[in-house]
C-alpha cells in the first residue's frame, strides 16, 4: 500500500479540513484528489505556502462561527406555528419531521439548513411546545422552539374510509397479468 502526502486546498470529509498534510493512497491521490484541484503534492515551495493556507482557513473558520451564531440567536427568538389535522381523539395524523422545519426556517429567516444538523430523534406527531437542537457548527448549537396546534376541525378517518367503501368498485380485469401490472405501477407511484 504505498501512500504519499498531499497537502489539501479543502475540506474534504472523512480526510481532513483545508491546509492540513495527509497521507493517501497513490491512486486516490492520482485519480481523485489531484485532478479535482482538492490537494497538491508536498513539496519544499509547497509547504512555504502552507503558511498562507493556514490563514485562509482560520479566516473561514471565523467567518463560518460568526455566521453560525448570529444565526443561532435570530432562530432563538423565532417562534413557530405548525398545524397537524388531528382525529377526534388528538392524535395527529402528521407530523413534523427535520424536513419541515429546514423549510418552514428557510421561508421565515431565508437561513439554509442542512436537515442533518437537526437533532430529532423521530418526527414529532404531539400537539404543543416542543424543542428541538439544531447543531449550526461545531461550537454552536441553537434551540428552536416551536408549537404544534391542532387543524380547527378534527377529521374522522372512520368516515372517509367508510364513504370510500360506498364508491363503485373498480372493474376486475380478466387477466390477472395485467392486473398485477398496474399494481406494481401504482406502488411505484
Amino acid at each position: 500500500m504505498p501512500l504519499t502526502k498531499l497537502i489539501l486546498t479543502e475540506n474534504i470529509p472523512g480526510l481532513g479540513a483545508e491546509a492540513d498534510v495527509v497521507k493517501v493512497r497513490r491512486g486516490y491521490a492520482r485519480n481523485y484528489l489531484l485532478p479535482r484541484g482538492k490537494a497538491y503534492e508536498v513539496t519544499l515551495g509547497a509547504l512555504r505556502q502552507l503558511d498562507a493556507l493556514k490563514q485562509k482557513r482560520a479566516e473561514r473558520e471565523a467567518r463560518e462561527l460568526n455566521e453560525a451564531e448570529e444565526l443561532a440567536r435570530r432562530i432563538g427568538k423565532a417562534r413557530f406555528v405548525f398545524t397537524l389535522e388531528t382525529g377526534e381523539t388528538g392524535r395527529a395524523f402528521g407530523s413534523v419531521t427535520a424536513q419541515d422545519i429546514v423549510n418552514r426556517v428557510k421561508n421565515e429567516l431565508g437561513a439554509e439548513i442542512d436537515r442533518h444538523k437537526i437533532v430529532l430523534e423521530r418526527p414529532i406527531k404531539d400537539t404543543g411546545e416542543h424543542e428541538v437542537a439544531m447543531k449550526l457548527h461545531h461550537d454552536v448549537t441553537a434551540q428552536l422552539v416551536f408549537q404544534v396546534k391542532s387543524a380547527e376541525e378534527p377529521r374522522d378517518r372512520g368516515a372517509e374510509a367508510e364513504s370510500a367503501a360506498n364508491e363503485e368498485p373498480e372493474k376486475k380485469r380478466k387477466h390477472r397479468f395485467f392486473h398485477r401490472k398496474k399494481e406494481e405501477k401504482k406502488e411505484t407511484e
